[in-house]
């Protein structure tokens, strides 16, 4: 008997056969695994044996883990026992060897099954892979966590790994219309994922609901609480007005102000606050913590492998060489001081989730690059919690995120928060295919 895989909700779902044949007839159009990776049959093989050494572990329904049998999609720079890492490059794989990622781990502790490696940018950089928008495959899915995004998108899917170093969970589920959730740094372990920027790295997940992702986050996250009891509390809104706003498009603002627009009808507090007066020297400090960090991750490979770098990640390593020590410890204060003075501005403001654009705009057209991350700048720079919720679609069809943030370590509560106001913020159109 070809057993069924199960949903984040608990449900049975699919068996095998009908995971493989979904993930095989929707990647050829979308590119989300990749390729080459492992063919179909040996995916068929491998998923049958996972699956069973789960029922087998847990056979009884009462006793099962919250992610019993869920197919999880995995981030080709996350380290997976029994499948390469390449990491989006034309590196050998043995240069990313090692032991499996504690992330993965705890999926599996959790009883999911992996569905396998999804396509990432080079090293999680900047350099795309071939992954296309679901919604429209001449625009990008997003980066760096294009594969994770797109096969949830696409149905294949019910949950995905990716990782954020500046925007590559929250931009990717805002161009493919998914929510997106990146917890605060630190919560999950980074074992095992290959580095891009350390201090700034965070594993986040992709899903359909912001309960999906609470699912998720509840088995991945370092010391989960549950939010218990009645409904929560409505949150106080807090729109970050300024510089900062104003680097979003006019579709973006447009969405933001619909939802803002909504949570005023249903009788939310929502509070607009002149915020990041000095945007600009914030997005600068980033780019020079990235980019140090970068370089230094890569210091070893790119000594000996430069030659297979492509172009984008060349230029990002050579960037972060020319960075110079005090320059980067510069930067590290910036980060404090800035986390010190977001956290005091929040407070002054009596804001409980600050609600902006999740992505400049709707997908770019093209494959060649995977959008600005800069809505998400300053939230990952100061490693707080934030959230993609979609937010309806362009005239051309083309999903636009709204991006929720939230105090560190108040995840839990932006979950909860985000999953009671996601009815009430609901776009018109049909939720994801799986």
């Amino acid at each position: 008997m070809d057993l069924r895989t199960y949903g984040v909700d608990g449900r049975p779902s699919v068996t095998v056969d009908e995971l493989c044949a979904r993930i095989e007839e929707r990647d050829g159009r979308v590119a989300a695994f990749v390729g080459g990776a492992e063919p179909t049959a040996a995916r068929r093989e491998r998923l049958r044996r996972e699956l069973a050494d789960v029922h087998a572990r847990w056979p009884e329904p009462g006793e099962r883990p919250r992610l019993f049998g869920v197919p999880v999609a995995v981030k080709d720079i996350v380290r997976v026992d029994g499948l390469p890492t390449r990491a989006g490059s034309r590196l050998p794989p043995q240069v990313f060897a090692g032991p499996q990622a504690a992330v993965v781990d705890r999926l599996r502790a959790a009883g999911a099954v992996v569905a396998g490696k999804t396509v990432t940018a080079e090293f999680a950089m900047s350099a795309p892979g071939p992954t296309r928008n679901p919604h429209a495959p001449d625009h990008t899915p997003g980066g760096s966590s294009s594969g994770s995004a797109a096969a949830v998108a696409a149905g294949m899917v019910p949950l995905a790994l990716g990782t954020q170093t500046v925007g590559s969970v929250v931009r990717p589920a805002s161009y493919c219309g998914v929510v997106g959730f990146k917890p605060t740094a630190g919560r999950i372990p980074t074992g095992g994922v290959v580095p891009n920027a350390p201090t700034l790295d965070t594993l986040g997940v992709f899903a359909a609901t912001p309960a999906a992702v609470g699912a998720a986050a509840a088995a991945l996250c370092d010391g989960w609480r549950p939010v218990r009891g009645a409904a929560p509390r409505p949150p106080v809104f807090g729109v970050p007005d300024g510089p900062y706003l104003e680097r979003a498009g006019r579709q973006a603002r447009a969405a933001l102000e619909r939802q803002v627009a909504a949570l005023a009808r249903a009788g939310i507090q929502v509070r607009r606050v002149p915020m990041f007066a000095d945007f600009a020297a914030v997005a600068d400090d980033l780019s020079a913590l990235n980019r140090h960090e970068a370089a230094r991750s890569h210091a070893v490979w790119f000594a000996r492998y430069g030659d297979y770098y492509r172009p984008q990640s060349a230029a990002t390593v050579r960037a972060g060489q020319a960075v110079s020590p005090a320059r980067y410890e510069q930067a590290l204060r910036a980060r404090d001081a800035f986390r010190t003075g977001l956290l005091a501005a929040t407070g002054r403001a009596g804001v409980d989730v600050w609600i902006c654009p999740a992505a400049t705009g709707p997908a770019p057209r093209g494959l060649s690059d995977t959008g600005d991350p800069v809505m998400c700048g300053p939230w990952s720079f100061a490693g707080w919690p934030s959230l993609c919720l979609p937010a309806g679609r362009t005239g051309e069809g083309l999903p636009i995120g709204s991006q929720w943030v939230a105090r560190p370590g108040a995840d839990e509560q932006l979950l909860a928060w985000a999953e009671a106001g996601a009815a009430l913020l609901a776009p018109p159109g049909e939720p994801p295919a799986y």
